[in-house]
């Protein structure tokens, strides 16, 4: 793994515009840099991120019914009491799933390392699948990179085939915080995807959302809502006024209901106690557990927390860095410190992505912070040998 600059393509900025990619700059800082790439051997992309992945997607998978058939697990997620039964009937049902994505750190040397799981609302999405795609395939025709160049991205494709297995005969919603800017296009290029699976799609503002006479949510028009994609996440809808429909309407969204155990950063320490000493994995435990106080480089994370919000890196026991937030009520877990790869530019966290139920892309991001957070910049990826 290795950190390269090039020249950055002449007409980017246009074909961001094209596609709708504004948010390439957010908050009056850059988002998207075409003007460098994260390279990858065949054999790193292969051994150390696509199979990792795809073995930590089956573990997790393999643990959700053992966190939901259990009260104390449910109370370590702090999954509210009275819609546990919501978030439980949605893994009986085995309610379908899209997607989501690992984020790890990987330096290049030894294993790379699950940080968490974004297993509800992941974004990044558009960038990943659709515009480092064509940053390679430019940068090829443009001479810059070898004809030979590669990417470790069948995430479109992936999400097609996924979309393909939902059922078509009602609209396929989608729901979102429609004028934040990254929100609706990442929404907007999901429902393109699902379009190209055969649904027929809408979309609406997930504050649009209305409640008929027998329970069901509605749209504008008022058309019962079947099938919702919503880029708004389970810890957020289980506690507002609305979630009392849920168990009436609880198979309506994707991601399910049972998304809401794998998102959750307590999903850590529940996968180290069941495959301690994995590779993959970090020494995690929530911070009432004896074993936490024999960890001296670890990380503190709130339960429920987006986008590096109320982080806390201690080093030799010490606070190191934090960042603020709004989280943190429900609770924390600790996980042992892994070093994120390093280079003049800061620091790069890696996002492996899984599409229905394989692994199947990578997006990178960097941050002047060990501390990923929401302006943090994604940067493509080549892979040459």
């Amino acid at each position: 793994m290795k950190r390269i600059t090039l020249p950055a393509r002449p007409d980017w900025r246009d074909k961001a515009r094209a596609v709708g990619f504004g948010f390439h700059v957010m908050y009056g800082e850059p988002y998207w840099l075409d003007d460098a790439a994260y390279t990858f051997t065949l054999d790193e992309i292969e051994k150390q991120i696509e199979e990792p992945s795809q073995e930590l997607h089956d573990m997790c998978m393999d643990l959700v019914g053992e966190i939901v058939g259990s009260e104390e697990s449910l109370d370590r997620l702090a999954i509210p009491e009275d819609l546990r039964d919501v978030v439980q009937r949605s893994w009986q049902r085995r309610d379908r799933h899209l997607y989501g994505r690992f984020d790890l750190a990987y330096d290049g040397n030894g294993p790379a390392k699950l940080l968490e799981y974004n297993a509800d609302t992941p974004t990044s999405v558009f960038e990943t699948a659709y515009f480092q795609f064509n940053w390679l395939t430019d940068q090829i025709a443009l001479g810059v990179l070898p004809k030979d160049a590669d990417q470790y991205n069948f995430l479109q494709e992936s999400l097609v085939e996924a979309f393909d297995q939902f059922p078509k005969e009602s609209i396929f919603h989608f729901a979102a915080i429609t004028d934040n800017e990254e929100d609706r296009g990442t929404t907007v290029y999901l429902m393109d995807c699902a379009v190209q699976a055969g649904h027929r799609v809408e979309l609406l503002d997930i504050r649009e959302i209305g409640i008929d006479a027998q329970g069901r949510y509605t749209d504008l028009k008022d058309r019962v809502i079947d099938r919702c994609f919503k880029l708004y996440p389970w810890e957020f809808m289980l506690r507002e006024p609305f979630a009392r429909e849920l168990a009436r309407s609880g198979d309506v969204f994707v991601e399910p209901a049972w998304k809401a155990v794998l998102s959750n950063k307590g999903l850590l320490p529940l996968l180290w106690q069941r495959h301690r000493n994995h590779p993959n994995l970090l020494p995690s435990y929530f911070t009432d557990d004896p074993a936490a106080s024999t960890l001296t480089d670890y990380v503190r994370k709130p339960l429920l927390s987006r986008e590096g919000e109320n982080v806390t890196i201690f080093r030799n026991g010490r606070d190191s860095i934090s960042a603020p937030g709004d989280y943190g009520d429900e609770g924390f877990i600790v996980q042992a410190y892994a070093p994120l790869f390093e280079s003049d530019t800061g620091f790069a966290v890696l996002g492996s992505w899984i599409a229905g139920d394989r692994a199947c892309g990578l997006a990178v991001r960097e941050d002047r912070s060990r501390i990923t957070a929401n302006l943090s910049r994604f940067v493509p990826h080549v892979i040459m040998d």
